[in-house]
């Protein structure tokens, strides 16, 4: 398999030699016990293999086990000592962006712990210092310097995008407002950037949903974008700045959390990776993380938003548990009871919950553009093969990515089933009180 979506490609090269002392400088910062570790206990005992989607999806072949994945790309850095030539530089990214989404399941089956994710990760960083990264990826990086967001989208369009968000959403929920660096709110809320870029409805459900829960919140001018495509491109000192640039702002407004839409990944960054990668050495960020299934579930176990039992879903649902939500994130528990304060009919996955397979999606694949997509619809043949056991009509998802892979096996694999957000599926579903309908002016209107 070539590596085709590259930015620097097999046959450039020969421009420049590989910069074997900057790989050596990768390797020994972290060279550490933990790595070191990982990389001699590996005892080859397979369980980590059956653990794999991509594994599974392509007749258990060995080359896609995730020891192997490990040994093969950073091991052999470590044992060559970064001496490498390009051809294995390429390999080694066929292997860590296109065999791996960093899903972490496979840790949980290893009898050691060992951490393959960080091991997948370091070696994405080392094949970024030497211009290695997908296309996608790479171009996603320069947004984020350029505009502070993956999607380069400039703080006007931003706020103008908001404002129009609000004045529609008047029309069926009364007050509704979109505060922007509004000094002291109790929640500042961060999104993906597709959402003002192309989903803009999103904005506006999560503003309906906010404001019949009578919630003081805000959204930030700069610092909006929870992302971190850098993460997965390898660049680790811009995935820092860009949590930093969030951690910032929300200190910056004195708000008392910061509110993560449903995004899987945005939500790992910002509460586990990311205070590492910004510098904070306790790993703590510097206010507390809350997203979006969290919140939305305590609204409705506390009695802030009403569902109309007349509206509950009638069809069969199903959950997809986002990897960096459910087993990276740990609610599982509170997204399954969200689901049921939805859904008469809900049906599991098998198996789900923190041991669910990664949709196919995730650790940038989507991102990384059309050139992988026939990769990933080939991988998740293991996550259609879920869903179309359930019987379910709807599969709902707190994760973006998990939206628009779910949505492409849908047709890919003719499911024949119903992709959904948890906000979609409230503002269908919620009571709006009296003091939030929407005034009838009619009879003004013929009088005037």
């Amino acid at each position: 398999m070539s590596h085709q979506a590259a930015a620097v490609e097999p046959g450039n090269v020969e421009v420049h030699p590989v910069d074997v002392k900057k790989i050596q400088q990768i390797l020994e910062a972290n060279n550490g016990a933990r790595i070191r570790t990982w990389l001699s206990i590996c005892s080859r005992c397979g369980l980590c293999a059956e653990s794999c989607f991509f594994y599974l999806a392509h007749n258990r072949n060995p080359r896609l086990s995730p020891a192997y994945k490990f040994k093969a790309t950073l091991g052999e850095l470590y044992q060559r000592r970064g001496h490498v030539d390009w051809d294995f530089l390429h390999r080694c990214a066929d292997i860590v962006w296109g065999e791996c989404t960093t899903c972490k399941r496979c840790s949980m089956y290893c009898p050691f712990g060992i951490d393959v994710a960080t091991l997948i990760a370091t070696t994405r960083t080392i094949l970024y210092s030497q211009g290695i990264t997908p296309q996608g990826l790479a171009r996603a990086v320069v947004n984020y310097r350029k505009t502070g967001n993956q999607m380069g989208m400039s703080t006007e369009d931003f706020v103008d995008t908001c404002e129009w968000m609000a004045e529609e959403s008047q029309d069926e929920i009364k007050g509704v407002t979109i505060p922007i660096d509004k000094k002291g709110a109790k929640y500042m809320y961060t999104v993906n950037p597709r959402e003002p870029m192309f989903y803009p409805q999103d904005l506006a459900m999560a503003a309906k949903i906010l404001t019949v829960a009578e919630e003081d919140w805000t959204m930030p001018s700069t610092g909006w974008d929870c992302t971190n495509l850098p993460m997965f491109a390898g660049d680790r000192a811009l995935a820092g700045q860009v949590v930093r640039t969030m951690y910032e702002k929300a200190v910056e407004l004195g708000v008392q959390a910061i509110l993560i839409t449903e995004c899987g990944h945005a939500y790992r960054s910002a509460l586990f990776e990311g205070p590492y990668l910004a510098g904070y050495p306790d790993g703590k960020p510097p206010v507390p993380i809350v997203h979006s299934v969290q919140l939305f579930y305590e609204y409705i176990r506390d009695g802030r938003l009403r569902i109309d039992p007349a509206k509950r879903l009638k069809e069969p649902v199903t959950y997809q548990d986002p990897c960096n939500v459910s087993r990276n994130g740990g609610l599982w528990e509170e997204g399954r009871k969200l689901v049921q304060f939805l859904a008469e009919d809900f049906r599991d996955m098998h198996p789900n919950r923190d041991h669910n397979h990664c949709c196919g999606g995730g650790g940038g694949y989507i991102p990384m553009g059309p050139e992988y997509k026939a990769r990933r619809m080939a991988s998740g043949r293991v996550k259609a093969e879920q869903i179309r056991a359930t019987g379910a009509k709807i599969v709902i998802t707190p994760c973006h990515n998990c939206f628009d892979q779910i949505s492409d096996l849908n047709k890919e694999y003719q499911l024949g089933v119903k992709v959904m957000s948890l906000k979609e599926i409230i503002c269908e579903l919620m009571v709006v009180p009296e003091k939030f309908q929407p005034e009838d002016n009619g009879g003004d209107e013929e009088q005037t």
